[in-house]
């Protein structure tokens, strides 16, 4: 993407990418919204080629360590996934009872224009901070770690796999979370 600095070159790796809301703004407050990113994840391991082995949602970003399938590609994954899980956010917004409605879809459509890079509304920023975990000497059990660990940083729960919206239970208590892993 245009200005990130962490590039996808192996379409194929493992990646740990980090999926930022516009401004950091908390939208994944609502169920609803979490909801789709989890019924989107579930779809693209079905349909397009994803592999996930980590994920959390957190109220402004999405973490994922994560890799497509051949024919796939991460960089599609990615793009369509954004611009899905986007459309039907500011979809739901608009749809659900949001006592931010308004204040949302003003701050999604300010930012459509002023960086030209959506026609409405943009919901997620541009780069996706993506690391390449096959390809460098970084440790894999070291970012899943960090992904399940971060609703406890948070202050969310005090335990990881108590965190509805992780993988954290699939790797401590080996049940099945929301979303379809593979656990590493």
């Amino acid at each position: 993407m245009a200005g990130d600095r962490y590039l996808i070159q192996d379409q194929h790796a493992k990646y740990f990418l980090t999926l930022t809301v516009i401004n950091w703004i908390d939208a994944f407050s609502r169920k609803e919204l979490r909801d789709i990113v989890v019924n989107s994840l579930n779809f693209c391991i079905e349909a397009k080629g994803l592999n996930v082995y980590a994920w959390v949602i957190m109220s402004n970003h999405v973490h994922l360590v994560a890799s497509c399938r051949p024919p796939h590609r991460m960089s599609d994954f990615l793009r369509d996934f954004k611009k899905f899980t986007s459309k039907r956010i500011v979809e739901a917004i608009q749809e659900i009872p949001e006592s931010r409605k308004d204040w949302l879809l003003d701050k999604f459509s300010f930012e459509a224009r002023r960086t030209g890079r959506a026609r409405d509304y943009k919901f997620w920023t541009d780069g996706n901070h993506a690391i390449d975990l096959d390809n460098s000497n970084i440790d894999i059990i070291e970012k899943i770690d960090y992904i399940h660990d971060n609703p406890v940083r948070a202050g969310l729960v005090r335990n990881a796999d108590d965190y509805l919206y992780s993988s954290a239970c699939d790797y401590s208590r080996r049940e099945k979370g929301l979303v379809k892993v593979i656990v590493v």
